[in-house]
């Protein structure tokens, strides 16, 4: 099996690269049939934003390390052999600013809007072209994937959504009016729009995974189903258990 290694430039990441590649070979990207992620989440969104065909599979040499395997330098062809796979798919992101461009961008986690200024966000949503919401107060709000809904949405109080069930959650952040609003769960095929009320006074900011847009007026959001990224996960530790696992603690 050809294996291309990846690591953080972390001390502990660098380490595990070196001890890995010296004792399984590097192979080229273009001949390697896995990837092999050392370090935390943070690499591997990186690493499956710049790879789109071959299976990844991360080992943990960060914090958390939600999306990564344990880190053992045994048996390391073995593991991946028996590993499982996951298939994601991205989040798409069309944002219009105020000076008329529209930008775009992928988000395997989630896409935010968030307030850029000392006055909380007016913000209008709407699922398939009819408004469902005519405004809501807050912070912000994101839309996540199944894989994206243990991340900044569960620290936003979202619910965690289980893989396989084909659907998006958007989450309030901060919500003010409507105050009890719980957020939504929406079929996959939905296209969420985001439209900024009062961009002058209150303005809003767009994020998909780490990558920002300055003064938005309108962020249009939806599952790209073109693009798919595998992961691979030692059998028994999956992201689909980690998902139920996350819920009891």
């Amino acid at each position: 099996m050809k294996l291309h290694f990846i690591s953080s430039d972390t001390e502990t990441a660098a380490a595990a690269f070196g001890a890995l590649t010296n004792r399984y070979g590097q192979a080229p990207l273009a001949e390697a049939e896995v990837i092999v992620a050392l370090g935390g989440d943070g690499l591997m969104l990186s690493v499956m934003h710049q790879n789109r065909g071959l299976p990844v599979y991360g080992m943990n040499r960060g914090t958390i390390g939600f999306l990564m395997n344990t880190y053992s330098e045994d048996e390391l062809i073995e593991r991946i052999a028996a590993a499982e796979e996951t298939v994601t798919n991205p989040l798409s992101m069309i944002a219009g600013t105020t000076d008329g461009y529209e930008h775009k961008a992928l988000a395997i986690n989630e896409v935010s809007l968030l307030r850029a200024g000392h006055q909380a966000a007016r913000l209008r949503i709407s699922i398939n072209g009819r408004v469902r919401m005519e405004e809501l107060v807050c912070d912000g709000a994101l839309v996540c994937t199944p894989a994206g809904s243990t991340a900044y949405n569960l620290s936003a109080n979202g619910p965690i959504l289980p893989l396989g069930s084909e659907v998006l959650g958007i989450t309030a952040i901060a919500a003010f009016r409507p105050r009890r609003w719980r957020g939504a769960i929406l079929p996959k095929s939905a296209t969420v729009r985001f439209d900024v009320l009062d961009p002058d006074k209150r303005p809003v900011m767009a994020d998909a995974d780490s990558r920002g847009v300055d003064s938005v007026l309108w962020v249009e959001v939806s599952s790209e189903n073109s693009i798919r990224h595998r992961l691979l996960f030692d059998p028994g530790h999956g992201l689909e258990e980690r998902l139920i696992r996350e819920q009891f603690v």
